[in-house]
Order: C-alpha cells, then structure tokens, then sequence
C-alpha cells in the first residue's frame, strides 16, 4: 500500500476512531465538525477518495460515508493508536476476581476468560494445547451493531463452534510476537466478513502453548483490549506457575 501524507493519516486516525466509536459510516462533515482537522469539509472529502482508492477506506452500498478496510485497522494498530494500559487498581481488581481459583487450571481458565470478557465487552477465549477451549460473553455480541445481521451472527457463531478451525488459525501466526491480531483474510473463509481476533499467546509448566483472547467486530477497541488481553496473558503465566 502505498505511503500516506500527514493530512491523509490524520484523518484516516480520525475515521477510525469515530468508526470505532459509533459503528457507523464516516463522512467528511462528522470529521470537520468533531476532530478539529485542519482542512475544509472538501479537502477532507477529496482525501477519503484517495484514501479509498488506496485501499484504506471502503464505502457501503447504502451511505455516502467511508468505513475502514482491514488493511486500514492493522495500519492503526501498529503505527497509530496509543495504548491505554490498565490502572494498577484495574489489575488488582482482576486479580482479586480470579484468585480463588489459582489453584486449578480448568476453574482458573474458565474464571479469566469469564473475566476477560466482562473487561472488553466482547467475547473471550482461551485454549491449551490438549484440547480445552473455554468461551465467555456470548451475549456481548448483542450489544454490537455488526451483529444485528442474522447473517454475520449465524457465520460467526457457526466458526466458534469448529474448535479444529481455531486451533489452525493460531497455529498460523508467528510464535516470537506478544499480541496477535488477526483481520479480513488472516481470518480465513470460514470467518470471512466484519470480524477481528485479539490474542495473546502464553506458555505453563503442563503446556508448551495456549492462547487468550477476544474475538469480535473488526472495529475491536484496540487502545484498550490489546493492552488488556496482554494483562491477562502475563497474569495466566504467573499463576501457572504453581500448577
């Protein structure tokens, strides 16, 4: 893809995070008018054009605003978004929700993926490499516009209940990364449409690989899940510790 100006990756940061926000398509007056960008309405627009035909942006048959492409969110996460890491009473509270069960893997594994999802508002999972999958916040997905498409629900719901499918796609991604995203074609056909993994993998003295994380709409909020998920993989090393 090719390099971007200063103007055109200020407002491709601005649709993002106002897409992210609302779920809905952008248009050049909601930029103007909200994110204070230091162009007219019509340069902004004439940019969203460049932008699309870059491949940064795509517009939906039914708006005339822009939404960003998969290839845009990766671009965010990895050069434009600041992180915002929990607070130390946030990881105490996290801590102080799972701790009774620090003891035994199955019960710890179900209660920081229950965790995990109730932190993120999306849906959580872990795995091991034995085999054990466990999944939390099925009804979070409800709350997501994406998700008012029977469609998009029914392909979504049928791809988490294919465990070997998943087991495959983290098997894809590079070992020696921290967190792992994966967006449109890293998804594979299977969850081919509006949707995005965060994980993160982690290793324990009864397994040389397992995995946590969220799964959701592509327009996750990254800022806050990845630096999350993080959170709660260093924390399942840990206790893991002890098994």
């Amino acid at each position: 893809m090719q390099d971007l100006t200063q103007r055109q990756i200020e407002i491709l940061k601005s649709l993002i995070e106002e897409y992210i926000e609302t779920a809905n398509p952008v248009g050049s007056e909601t930029l103007e008018k909200k994110h204070n960008l230091s162009a007219s309405p019509a340069t902004i627009r004439n940019e969203m054009v460049r932008l699309t035909e870059a491949g940064y942006l795509k517009k939906p048959h039914t708006s005339s605003g822009r939404i960003p492409t998969p290839q845009a969110m990766r671009f965010y996460v990895n050069q434009l978004m600041k992180e915002k890491e929990l607070s130390v009473a946030e990881e105490v509270a996290v801590k102080e929700k799972v701790w009774d069960s620090r003891k035994k893997e199955r019960e710890f594994l179900q209660e920081i993926t229950k965790e995990l999802a109730q932190k993120t508002r999306a849906l959580a999972i872990s795995s091991t490499d034995n085999g054990d999958y466990y999944f939390a916040g099925y009804a979070n997905i409800l709350d997501m516009p994406e998700f008012y498409d029977i469609d998009i629900t029914k392909t979504f719901l049928s791809a988490i209940d294919d465990f070997e499918y998943f087991r495959k796609l983290f098997e894809t991604v590079a070992k020696d990364e921290d967190i792992h995203i994966l967006l449109g074609d890293d998804l594979g056909p299977k969850l081919s449409g509006p949707y995005g993994i965060v994980f993160r993998r982690f290793i324990t003295p009864s397994h040389t690989g397992g995995e946590i994380g969220v799964i959701g709409p592509t327009r996750l909020n990254y800022t806050y899940i990845v630096p999350t998920v993080r959170y709660f993989g260093n924390l399942v090393e840990e206790v893991a510790r002890d098994w």
